[in-house]
């Protein structure tokens, strides 16, 4: 059933699901064509009773669920949330805390049994505006189910329930392009310089002591810089500028004087701020307009990719993979494991032959190799940037080679050498099948010189 609510439409779909976990899958599978088949842009609204048990973990069904329901969780609750998962719906009735005898839909006096078993499900766009879902008794006749309502308060502007965003204090690199702060990064010489590197026994001491000094050094050049969030912790705006703020607070003192004494400036302050916001949006959104046309005749790679950005909208992701013999994992534990099985199997390097190279680095070769580094590349473990190593001067590209020499002379390398961050990113298909994803493997960007070195060299 299709009804139009307000400024969109709502694709109302009444569901009964089987008493058994075994036919579940058909009646999911058929539910999934009912779904598909909805018009392109409509919300959904599932309604029905699924017998299936959905529990409230919602850590690991982040989006789905909510903690509020019972704990019960069986076979088809699991069947039931993977396919929300995979269709971007939330179940409301764990959404909000009530008293049992307004939770449990189903009940049977004769042996004291309920359960959770009549949802309300919505597709993702309309949780926000979903005011409050809960059991009214009293309106069963001659069944043992009670009456499940939901309120859904649609309005022109949809609000914002974005989660806190997280605020990150890092170093801020991007200054290192200005030369005046590039020459600022210098390295103090190793206060314990061993001219002959086959005589320190103690690479990680080496190591530690090399990449705290390039940090700092990084950190005196060029400062810190607070991203991720705002004051109060909310995401910065392009258009939030000086003349805005002091808009907004003329607006706040001038209301708060139009409460004390009546006066009527905080009607005019109020205006002005609204004015200031409207024009300032305005201009951050002729802006990008202007980019985006630039980028469609310059660098079509880039425009597509900013409009696939605002087509994909929000994505709600569970929290769960397949294993590799099919099975649907959910916890924590189970899920880094798979993980850790796909990425060891296809990364698992193949041993090269040794090759016959005695002679010591120099600091030529590493001087070449830092300087072909792409800058604006992520960091491994260790924080070290590329921009950090390409601003070194003589003494900290010395000290470079000096740890590469250690590590070539000794056969070992540093811990944070050997360690590789693996970021999984999505390509597409099922978000659950680890195969779907391309990993990227985060490593030291001095051991990536060193390597590199040695890779000429071969």
């Amino acid at each position: 059933m299709q009804k139009l609510a307000g400024y969109r439409c709502l694709t109302v779909v009444s569901a009964y699901g089987p008493n058994g976990s075994v036919e579940c899958p058909t009646f999911l599978e058929t539910l999934r064509g009912v779904l598909e088949g909805a018009p392109t842009g409509d919300s959904i609204v599932l309604l029905g009773d699924f017998n299936a048990h959905v529990g409230n973990v919602s850590d690991t069904w982040r989006g789905m669920i909510g903690r509020n329901g019972p704990p019960d969780l069986n076979s088809s609750g699991v069947l039931l949330l993977d396919f929300c998962a995979s269709h971007s719906l939330s179940i409301t009735n764990t959404m909000f805390k009530h008293k049992g005898a307004h939770q449990y839909t189903w009940y049977q006096d004769i042996l004291g049994r309920r359960s959770m078993i009549d949802l309300v499900v919505l597709s993702s766009d309309l949780w926000p505006h979903v005011l409050d879902t809960r059991v009214k008794r009293g309106a069963e006749l001659s069944t043992d189910h009670h009456q499940v309502v939901s309120w859904i308060h649609l309005q022109r502007r949809m609000p914002d329930r974005l989660g806190r965003p997280k605020r990150i204090v890092r170093v801020c690199w991007e200054r290192l392009a200005d030369p005046s702060v590039r020459g600022g990064l210098q390295l103090p010489p190793p206060g314990e310089f061993q001219p002959d590197p086959e005589e320190v026994e103690d690479i990680e001491s080496e190591w530690t002591m090399f990449s705290s000094s390039i940090v700092d050094a990084a950190i005196r050049s060029c400062g810190r810089k607070v991203s991720g969030a705002g004051r109060g912790g909310n995401p910065q705006t392009q258009w939030w500028t000086l003349e805005l703020r002091d808009a907004v607070k003329l607006k706040k003192e001038s209301y708060r004087a139009w409460l004390a004494r009546g006066t009527p400036e905080a009607a005019e302050a109020k205006r002005t701020a609204t004015r200031v916001v409207s024009e300032a949006k305005t201009r951050v959104w002729e802006e990008f307009g202007e980019a985006m046309e630039k980028d469609y005749r310059m660098a079509s790679g880039k425009f597509w990719q900013t409009v696939r950005h605002l087509r994909r909208g929000k994505q709600l992701s569970a929290n769960t993979v397949y294993s590799g013999r099919g099975e649907l994992l959910a916890s924590t534990g189970d899920i880094v494991g798979r993980w850790k099985e796909y990425f060891e199997d296809l990364l698992n390097p193949t041993e090269a032959e040794d090759s016959e190279v005695d002679s010591f680095i120099t600091q030529a070769e590493v001087t070449e190799v830092v300087q072909q580094l792409l800058g604006g590349k992520a960091p491994g473990v260790d924080e070290i940037r590329p921009e950090y190593l390409k601003s070194l001067d003589v003494v900290g590209l010395s000290w470079l080679t000096r740890l590469c020499n250690i590590a070539w002379q000794s056969g070992t390398v540093p811990l944070d050498w050997a360690t590789g961050v693996v970021v999984p990113l999505f390509k597409k298909g099922d978000r659950r099948v680890c195969s779907n994803y391309r990993g990227i493997t985060l490593l030291s960007l001095p051991a990536k010189v060193y390597s590199r070195v040695l890779e000429r060299r071969v």
